[in-house]
């Protein structure tokens, strides 16, 4: 392959991949299974759903953190025959860097179709900040600079770039709450959703502090799941089940000048979008302003709220009116997280918002309107309670991975045709 020279070397694989398969199992707390089973049904799931055979997969890829499975005993007990496979230790940041690297593997002839899972019993097991089972680990590596200090949850660590965020641009936590508001209203059409109950701002203000300025539900929920998506070329695309979502840009695991402690690098209340998005629309030939739906990690309100900002969708210091005027919420120009997501939804470290963008760019989500008789949804786009959550012509989503303010992924999607 010869690129020319002046020619962005990631637009050459521009809609050359897709996401063709997705799967997941239910979003719980206390699964009574082990991770390793739901990593089977999950990815099992997904390769259904493509339309595909588990003979026709070759190539795997998972995140450990916790009590994640690797991949090689999965593969073993679908009957999948590997060519291709990598385990890496990740979280939030990491769905949308595997797809860029899927996509590697295969243009690189390693392998032809590949599976992404992640599976962890996220309330039952280990559960994110080392409080459950398994919990004592030592103070060692990069522990060095947070355990030490009472930094061991992912909101202690956040929390000052939140803060600081509040003191730079005037941000009030009667803001961000709306980004709960909005999923919740999202979730509340969702029957997968574990939490499905509308909340008001109050609601959320109102609800107890965790960590200044994070009140309990500015954070997350805890689940136990397993999520799966499967890339292949858009030519084998073409055989599979569903329209595909074309890959259009993907950054992967980009970061700040400074990870190990990013607060000693500025400015604070800035993430890493700001330093990834450029390359992220340029490989993807469109910007925010083209963008129809959008899946921003909601590990907490503020999460999404800056990574919105950050990747331009508005100006910095204009992200708490963005989230806060109606923009996110289905019915507004750009939703975002419309399964609920993290804050609702189910915690899946952000496979399940990829999940949700590939439904929605298949016109085709899992709400309560009715199967017509082409076997389709057929939706009313009534967003009111217990309704519809497909947006109206949906045609490209972008999805932010977050791993913290320092370091963090992203993935462009484009609704394909059959």
């Amino acid at each position: 392959m010869t690129i020319e020279i002046g020619i962005d070397p990631s637009a050459y694989l521009r809609d050359k991949y897709a996401i063709v398969g997705v799967g997941e199992t239910t979003y719980t707390r206390g699964s009574g299974k082990t991770t390793r089973a739901m990593a089977v049904q999950a990815v099992r799931n997904a390769i259904l759903d493509a339309g595909l055979k588990p003979s026709q997969v070759d190539g795997m890829l998972a995140y450990q953190n916790g009590d994640a499975c690797f991949s090689t005993p999965v593969a073993g007990d679908l009957g999948i025959h590997l060519n291709f496979y990598m385990d890496i230790f990740g979280g939030g940041s990491s769905v949308e860097a595997l797809i860029g690297v899927a996509m590697g593997a295969i243009e690189a002839g390693m392998c032809k179709t590949v599976v992404i899972y992640r599976s962890m019993n996220g309330y039952s097991g280990v559960r994110i900040g080392w409080t459950g089972v398994r919990a004592a680990r030592p103070v060692e590596g990069d522990a060095l600079h947070n355990r030490v200090y009472g930094w061991t949850s992912a909101g202690q660590r956040y929390a000052m770039s939140f803060m600081r965020h509040m003191y730079d641009y005037g941000t009030t936590s009667e803001q961000v709450a709306a980004v709960k508001v909005a999923h919740s209203k999202h979730a509340s059409n969702n029957p997968k959703a574990l939490y499905r109950k509308r909340v008001t701002v109050e609601d959320v203000v109102n609800s107890r502090m965790v960590c200044a300025p994070l009140h309990l539900l500015d954070c997350c929920l805890e689940t136990d799941n397993a999520t799966a998506v499967v890339v292949t070329s858009v030519d084998r695309a073409r055989d599979c089940r569903h329209v595909p979502a074309l890959i259009a840009g993907v950054v992967g695991r980009a970061c700040q000048p400074r990870t190990d402690m990013h607060l000693q690098y500025g400015p604070v209340s800035t993430s890493v979008g700001h330093y990834a998005r450029e390359r992220l629309w340029k490989a993807a030939g469109v910007g925010p302003e083209d963008i129809d739906v959008t899946g921003s990690y909601d590990a907490f309100t503020f999460t999404t709220m800056m990574q919105l900002e950050d990747y331009g969708f508005c100006k910095k210091g204009e992200g708490g009116d963005y989230v806060s005027n109606g923009t996110i919420e289905l019915g507004g120009r750009r939703p975002n997280n419309t399964s609920g997501g993290a804050l609702c939804e189910g915690y899946t470290h952000g496979v399940s918002m990829v999940i949700e963008n590939v439904r929605q760019l298949r016109h085709d989500v899992d709400d309560s309107c009715p199967v017509g008789p082409d076997g389709h949804k057929q939706h009313t786009f009534d967003y009111r309670e217990g309704g519809c959550r497909q947006v109206k012509d949906a045609q490209l989503s972008t999805n932010l991975g977050w791993a913290g303010p320092d370091k963090g992924s992203a993935l462009v999607m484009r609704r394909g045709t059959r």
